[in-house]
């Protein structure tokens, strides 16, 4: 069993500890100030505690709080070389958290997937180390990737979640205005998306080919794919991922925030 601490449980911390606990081979410290937060992953923790220095004895710390917040927690942490260091927190690069800290420091973007072990993450290629890599791997896929790329990544597996469902919530909508139940249109719709998913990782053939492959001459599929690619759709997409991109470079400090 590895000695794994979270500080800070909101949403993202709490996803990774419920995905975590699932695998059942980690010891879980969960680490908050906020008595609420705690109760709320307790079912899936070893030990909650607000005592800072309880999660510093930890294997693997991830500090999962929000970046204005960030130094002031580094502050009071004090960890070893031996030990390492996951930083969730957005947009803050790894030189400034080695300023506070003698550990590995391993900087990750996940997102929420994580509580069913099924996270999107991007991992920084230079500092990950096999105990990160393994714990990434049991509960979801990720990337290795330059820092430089982590708003990129940010705004693709980060903020993505809320354009899939965006994109999901219109796909039911046209189910019911076809007549199905919502109930019904938003399981299929869902099903669906994950299905796709599903197969765009297990398959090595390229996004047009496996459309292509739903798509038979003068059927329904080509019909919709007809009126989409008409659309600018595409665009839309691509201009909502670069505006997260720009957004999470100006968090960081790489661009001019008006």
């Amino acid at each position: 069993m590895t000695d794994v601490s979270v500080i800070g449980c909101g949403n993202m911390g709490g996803a990774l500890l419920q995905g975590l606990a699932e695998v059942e081979k980690y010891t879980l410290t969960a680490c908050d100030l906020d008595p609420d937060a705690l109760e709320a992953v307790s079912a899936y923790s070893s030990e909650t505690t607000s005592d800072i220095d309880v999660a510093a004895d930890a294997e693997i710390v991830v500090v999962a709080v929000k970046p204005d917040v960030i130094e002031a927690v580094l502050e009071e942490l004090e960890l070893s070389p031996n030990q390492t260091l996951v930083s969730i927190a957005a947009g803050v690069p790894t030189d400034l958290i080695e300023k506070y800290t003698d550990a590995t420091v391993v900087r990750v973007m996940p997102n929420l997937a994580a509580e069913t072990g099924n996270m999107a993450a991007a991992v920084t290629a230079a500092t990950v180390t096999d105990d990160v890599r393994a714990l990434l791997d049991e509960v979801g896929e990720y990337v290795e990737i330059d820092e430089a790329q982590m708003d990129a990544a940010t705004a693709v597996n980060g903020s993505g979640p809320a354009f899939v469902f965006y994109l999901l919530d219109a796909m039911t909508q046209g189910g019911v205005e076809g007549g199905l139940a919502e109930d019904d249109a938003r399981t299929l719709a869902a099903q669906t998306f994950k299905g796709a998913a599903e197969t765009v990782l297990r398959s090595e053939e390229s996004i047009d080919d496996l459309i292509d492959a739903v798509c038979s001459p003068n059927g329904t599929t080509i019909e919709g794919m007809n009126v989409l690619w008409d659309s600018d759709a595409d665009e839309a997409v691509v201009d909502a991922v670069l505006a997260a991109e720009r957004r999470s470079t100006e968090l960081s400090g790489g661009g001019d925030d008006e």
